[in-house]
């Protein structure tokens, strides 16, 4: 059985010959470079590293069995916001004018350029042009032809745009935005119908392109934190659903593909919500927040939504051993992958904090 058949019948909750497997098959699904440096060396890899869109190692992604292979990524749009470092690791600002700077070796976000702004000073702003650049269109397009054609893989779109909420937060500071949210709707009702203009733009050039090429495109929006989700169901309902309602609809439309969501934290109270959307996979499924029990899920929402990913980077995998993580991967692949309906993958990017042994002794378990 190949990737593509096997990602079909997990697709249609059918069980396959194995769960499908993405160890870097997105950028939310792979690893840092230093772990990557890591792996390939105690796997005995030489060679100039082979990077599939820039990251992971196709020799890497052949040993963990990877059945994913992206294409694209977040689109840097024309702004007049745009700082680069002179010199890494100084400050940068982004096209939409949010401000990170390197903090304990991580680029982190300092400033927020619409903390405090009012509804006026949103017409004001100087939003990022929503161009993509053809040359990087066409770059994306050989890629995703290419590997259509070799129809080995599970073609996966990046998503080219930012979610709505996260760049609220981002461009407005969590505690400003989540604080409007509550008291403030015609704000956040404005400032959502500007980006979500531009997201619209953008998609409507990114997916004409890749769209016939592509078996499902990724996007992000984090609506969850530890304990619970960052925002109620009501609010969910009000503020966020016909945004993202309309954007996975016309993705859909376009490229005709599944849409994947990634969402980290405890989403649990919000999926039945987030499913209403048109949302066809969860990720990164984060089995230490609350509520996020694997069991519960499946039960829950098993029949669906399908969940892609599981495997916990924030507090299982730095501190297991490997005979622990061995013994937890295949209770994963037993209870999210029971009927199909599951792709194993890291509930997040894998962080240098984790043993490479311990992914070693995933892939052995998995085989």
């Amino acid at each position: 059985m190949n990737s593509r058949e096997r990602f079909g019948l997990a697709m249609r909750h059918l069980p396959a010959d194995r769960v499908p497997i993405d160890i870097g098959g997105t950028t939310l699904t792979g690893m840092r470079p230093g772990v990557a440096r890591r792996l390939a060396d105690v796997l005995g890899f030489t060679g100039v590293p082979q990077l599939m869109n820039g990251r992971i190692d196709e020799q890497i992604l052949a040993w963990a069995g990877t059945d994913f292979r992206s294409v694209g990524a977040i689109v840097d749009l024309p702004s007049p916001l745009t700082r680069r470092p002179a010199e890494p690791p100084g400050p940068a600002v982004d096209c939409w004018g949010v401000r990170r700077e390197q903090v304990d070796g991580e680029y982190q976000i300092t400033g927020h350029p619409l903390k405090g702004a009012t509804v006026e000073d949103l017409a004001r702003f100087p939003w990022p042009e929503p161009r993509v650049d053809e040359a990087l269109l066409a770059a994306w397009l050989t890629d995703a032809q290419r590997l259509a054609a070799e129809a080995r893989y599970v073609v996966v779109a990046e998503h080219p745009v930012f979610g709505i909420l996260e760049l609220g937060c981002w461009m407005c500071g969590y505690d400003d935005f989540l604080m409007r949210l509550a008291a403030d709707g015609d704000f956040v009702l404005a400032f959502f119908d500007r980006v979500y203009a531009i997201q619209l733009a953008v998609i409507e050039q990114y997916y004409a392109v890749l769209g016939p090429y592509i078996d499902l495109t990724t996007s992000g929006d984090d609506f969850g934190m530890q304990r619970g989700p960052l925002l109620s169901p009501r609010a969910f309902r009000r503020f966020i659903a016909p945004y993202f309602t309309a954007r996975i609809a016309r993705t859909k439309a376009l490229a005709g593909c599944y849409f994947w969501h990634h969402s980290c934290g405890s989403v649990t109270d919000l999926l039945d919500d987030i499913i209403a959307c048109g949302v066809d996979i969860l990720n990164p499924v984060q089995t230490s927040a609350a509520g996020m029990e694997p069991a519960g899920l499946k039960a829950q929402f098993g029949e669906r939504i399908v969940f892609w990913g599981g495997v916990d980077v924030q507090q299982f995998l730095p501190h297991a051993t490997p005979d622990e993580v061995a013994r937890e991967v295949v209770r994963l692949a037993a209870i999210l992958g029971a009927g199909g309906g599951y792709v194993m993958a890291p509930a997040h990017e894998i962080q240098e904090d984790v043993p490479i042994e311990n992914l070693v002794a995933w892939m052995e378990a998995m085989r």
